[in-house]
Formats: structure tokens, sequence, C-alpha cells
């Protein structure tokens, strides 16, 4: 009897689009969770959570997951790279968006019959057109980066020198007191010979006094 050959099944192909999120299985149970962690704190799946949620009916079925998730990758890696050409046009959609966000509360503004509800609506549309404005401010620092100017003084008079704004240590100045040394043999300090003629000029013995008799007063 011919043996009977057992059938392999193949591998049913994932329908497209995909919806699952690809993940990085290691071989072992710690690769397999820090590639887990690391895909669940990614910057691109926190977007494609976001995007997906919010994307319109009609594309929203069509969302293919793991194609979405490397758009977003190559974007982020795009502009760690120096590449600000997406950064660019989001911006500029971003204030255009804001823009037209403007000019409709303002609109809504005016239609109103009650200076409380336009009130409302105003402060909305200038809110609207002040965040426009930040994002065009935004958008001109990319294009346009500051200069910055690095500032630096050297002073060479005196003993102070100042070099790229940090200011040098102070040199002190060595003070030189002179030391007397009157207990060594050769700087002996020499007698005071005019004190000693004063005192020869004074009579060296004094007579002692007598004890002297009051006059006698008489009492009345």
């Amino acid at each position: 009897m011919a043996s009977k050959q057992k059938k392999t099944a193949t591998p049913k192909a994932e329908a497209y689009p995909r919806k699952n999120i690809p993940v990085r299985f290691g071989t072992n149970h710690d690769e397999r969770g820090g590639n887990i962690a690391i895909l669940l704190t990614s910057p691109e799946l926190a977007a494609f959570r976001i995007i997906s949620m919010m994307a319109p009916s009609n594309l929203r079925a069509d969302i293919d997951t793991p194609s979405f998730l490397a758009a977003l990758r190559d974007q982020a890696t795009a502009a760690q790279h120096g590449n600000l050409g997406h950064t660019e046009a989001m911006l500029m959609n971003q204030a255009t968006g804001l823009e037209a966000l403007y000019v409709r509360l303002a609109e809504r503004a005016m239609e109103q019959k009650y200076m409380q509800n336009l009130e409302v609506y105003m402060r909305m549309a200038l809110r609207a057109q002040s965040q426009c404005r930040a994002t065009l401010e935004t958008l001109a620092m990319i294009k346009n980066p500051p200069m910055v100017y690095a500032r630096q003084a050297n002073v060479t008079t005196g003993p102070q020198q100042i070099n790229n704004g940090t200011p040098a240590p102070l040199r002190t100045r060595e003070i030189k007191t002179e030391q007397n040394q009157l207990s060594e043999g050769g700087n002996e300090l020499l007698p005071d010979t005019r004190a000693q003629g004063a005192e020869s000029g004074a009579n060296s013995t004094l007579e002692a006094v007598g004890k002297i008799d009051g006059a006698k007063v008489p009492r009345g």
C-alpha cells in the first residue's frame, strides 16, 4: 500500500488592508516583553491611535496599519536627519486652517444680535487668529533661524583678564613685611645712652622730708 502523504497547511494570507499591529517577537520572554514595551511607548503608535480614530469614515476602513506606522516612523527619521520639509508643510497647513477658523468665527460673531453672544464668538475668533500668528512665527524661525553672536572681551591692562565673558581670578598682591629680629646675635638692640644720661643728671638720692608741723590755729 502506498503511504499516504501528509498535507501541510499553507498559512492563510492576511487580508488587505492589514489591521494587526506588527510586533517583533524575540527568542525569549525578556526580548518579547521589551519589544512590546518599546512599541507601546513609541511616538508613531501614539500618533497612529489618534489619527485612526479621527480619520474620515470613508477612509478608516482602508487604513493599512503596518504601512501607516512605517510612514509615521519615516517622517520622524527625516526630521532627525535635518529634513524638515514635512514639518514646514504641516505648520503652513495649520496656519491656513487657523485662518479659516478665524474667518468663520468672525462671521458668526457678526450674525449675533446680543452683545454677550457676539463677545463669545469674537473672543474665540481672536484666539484662533493669535494661534495662526504664532504658527507662522514658528515657521519663520525654522526657515530663518536667528543668529547667535558670541561676545568676547579681553582686558590686557591691569592684573585682570576676561576671556569669553568669564572673569579670570584676581591675583592677590603679596605684601612683604619686614621682621625685626631682636633676639639674634647680629641684630641686638643697642642701649639708649640718652636715657642713661638723663638718669645720671638727676639726683639719685633724695633726702627724707621731715615732718612739717602745721601752725596751730586757736579755737574760739
